[in-house]
């Protein structure tokens, strides 16, 4: 699969145009999904030597993107001349801390794409899990 991740506010905490905290579990959860043989597509709104920043921060973690702000490495190249040429990305799925419902943990992210969960499937197998709440002997009113 290919996966477009976000930077700031996703990998690491907002802190633009410095680099924040990283979030917990993100670099790890990438490098899993590396390993699993997914490939990473970096998409961020950072430019130039903030962008490179970036990337050189992901890289020191041990986090390498298939490409950067862009489909491929050689994207720029192939469609330089074409009029009729999309920057849409061309991935499976995006993880970015705008998502409609705010940023899940990185656990949580591994699992939905490790057991091709949707949002919906993943809390209907959490909530089934829990035990209903013991009935009280008590009854206040």
């Amino acid at each position: 699969m290919i996966i477009a991740v976000d930077f700031d506010g996703t990998i690491v905490e907002h802190a633009y145009p410095k680099i924040g905290k990283e979030r917990p579990f993100a670099t790890a959860t990438l490098r899993q999904l590396q390993k699993d043989g997914h490939l990473l597509v970096l998409w961020s709104v950072r430019e130039g030597e903030l962008l490179e920043e970036a990337v050189k921060w992901c890289k020191e973690r041990g986090v390498t993107f298939y490409a950067v702000n862009k489909n491929t490495d050689e994207e720029g190249r192939e469609n330089a001349d074409n009029p009729n040429y999309s920057r849409k990305l061309k991935v499976h799925m995006f993880i970015d801390d705008r998502n409609l419902g705010g940023m899940p943990d990185w656990g949580v992210i591994y699992q939905l794409i490790t057991k091709k969960l949707s949002f919906e499937a993943y809390y209907k197998q959490l909530f089934a899990q829990q035990q209903p709440p013991k009935k009280s002997r008590w009854k206040l009113f």
